[in-house]
């Protein structure tokens, strides 16, 4: 461990000794006592994990971190924790992250500016070399323990640590009540999930007052995920089964959080928190609404997809609950003699005489005549004008106007376009018929997870055909 961050530890756990009471007497230490008693006022700090490399969501990764991908066709994966920070009432909020940050400083920096009077801020804090060490984070726990310094948090604090690429809407105010209520340590929100997905998650099971008294991630053994199945989540006939995940959101006490990571553990789901079963007052906080790990392409492109529904799962047209972003000053959409079916078009974007079918249209789409889109996450553009060498490339058929989106007669299906993405004129672009793992890399184009993906920035030529 970073022997700075160590000694840190020590000071806060300490400092719950060194704080004299006076009663009624004056010295020249009492405004001082008072002054330190006076910050000792519990705090919440929200900490966000923006994840390692993102190989799961790659090629969406490639050119920046996981909480800076597109989402919904105006959003940022990063603006989920954020808002639900925000509405819960917490506006302490560090962003951890190492790998490709640039477009996530641009869009914190852009979207969340706050009264210098509120106090309020989002902070990121990217991994740093220092005198003692100069490697990348290991993992979560790891990386929260090189940045305590930066917290300046009291041992009676809270912290609430979250990840950056999950979609849900939660206030963490109940969540954080209910755990000081309890008087626990840790508090592990928990999700019920169908077994066909325990797999990939970490399952707990709980005892009297929602003490977790089991914990095991990502277990592969079906004789241990059934063992975790609580009787009330159990169907008549086994079929329904479900059993308690954990969400990777945590409640802890900050001296319960200092103490956790003064050994050497570097991950909070793999190590911390099964450490602290039988050790610590660890209760579960159970969430049944909409949730979804964004972790995978597959997962990203169902996500955003199950948006244009008629009912969608998650509703960002909630007012009381509001997803926050950069102000928009884009102008409105422009569609001319389209067919739509299911399909969200997001400011900015200028459409020809097209067609779409189940499609998500990000700012500044632009998307040619006699095209035909199906199942497609279009992430749209950063500017409306491509540069003169990806003209060259294109030709002129682009919308005969601008240098992004995609050109005349172009059909695609099942495929994510990300943004800056130039296609030129009578493109064919589908998964169907194509090896999974299959790429280009010269193209930028890639089949993942059974979907067919346009990398940031990509240049494909007109006339190019891929899949059936």
């Amino acid at each position: 461990m970073d022997k700075y961050a160590h000694h840190y530890i020590l000071c806060l756990r300490e400092s719950n000794f060194q704080f004299p009471h006076h009663k009624g007497k004056t010295n020249k230490s009492w405004p001082r006592a008072r002054i330190i008693e006076k910050k000792m006022k519990r705090r919440v700090h929200c900490v966000i994990m923006g994840g390692g490399r993102g190989t799961r969501l790659y090629p969406l990764t490639k050119l920046r971190c996981k909480p800076a991908v597109p989402l919904a066709g105006k959003y940022r994966l990063v603006d989920i924790p954020i808002s639900n920070c925000l509405n819960s009432g917490y506006n302490r909020i560090y962003l951890l992250s190492q790998f490709n940050t640039a477009s996530l400083h641009r869009h914190v920096q852009d979207a969340y500016r706050f009264d210098r009077f509120g106090k309020g801020f989002v902070e990121i804090l990217s991994a740093e070399q220092t005198e003692h060490g100069d490697d990348w984070y290991q993992g979560t726990a790891d990386a929260v323990r090189r940045n305590l310094i930066h917290f300046h948090a009291d041992p009676d604090d809270i912290f609430v640590i979250l990840s950056g690429d999950q979609l849900y809407r939660m206030d963490f105010s109940k969540m954080v009540e209910e755990h000081l209520e309890r008087g626990a340590d840790v508090t592990v929100a928990a999700k019920p999930v169908a077994l066909s997905e325990a797999s990939g998650l970490g399952l707990l099971r709980m005892g009297d007052e929602a003490k977790i008294v089991d914990f095991v991630e990502k277990p592969s053994d079906p004789t241990v995920i059934e063992r975790l199945v609580p009787p009330e989540l159990k169907s008549s006939d086994g079929s329904g089964d479900r059993c308690l995940a954990s969400m990777g959101i945590y409640v802890f006490n900050a001296n319960a959080m200092f103490e956790a990571l003064e050994g050497e553990s570097t991950d909070f789901g793999k190590e911390i928190i099964p450490s602290l079963v039988g050790d610590k007052d660890i209760r579960s906080h159970v969430f049944d609404g909409y949730w979804e790990d964004i972790g995978t392409v597959r997962s990203f492109f169902e996500a955003n997809l199950q948006l244009t529904d008629e009912v969608p799962s998650f509703d960002f047209y909630d007012e009381d609950y509001p997803i926050y972003n950069y102000p928009d000053i884009l102008p409105t959409a422009k569609l001319n003699e389209c067919n739509v079916r299911r399909t969200t078009v997001a400011s900015g974007c200028m459409v020809g005489r097209s067609s779409f079918d189940r499609c998500m249209l990000g700012v500044r789409s632009v998307v040619g005549n006699e095209c035909r889109f199906k199942n497609v996450v279009m992430m749209g553009a950063d500017s409306f004008h491509g540069n003169e060498e990806s003209r060259s490339q294109l030709g002129d058929s682009v919308n005969n106007v601008v240098g992004v989106g995609v050109g005349d007669r172009s059909a695609i299906e099942n495929a994510i376009i990300d943004k800056n993405a130039k296609i030129g004129s009578d493109v064919t672009l589908s998964p169907n018929g194509v090896e999974e793992g299959w790429s280009d890399e010269e193209l930028g184009v890639y089949v993942r997870d059974g979907i067919l993906v346009v990398v940031k920035n990509a240049v494909v030529p007109s006339g190019t055909k891929i899949g059936s």
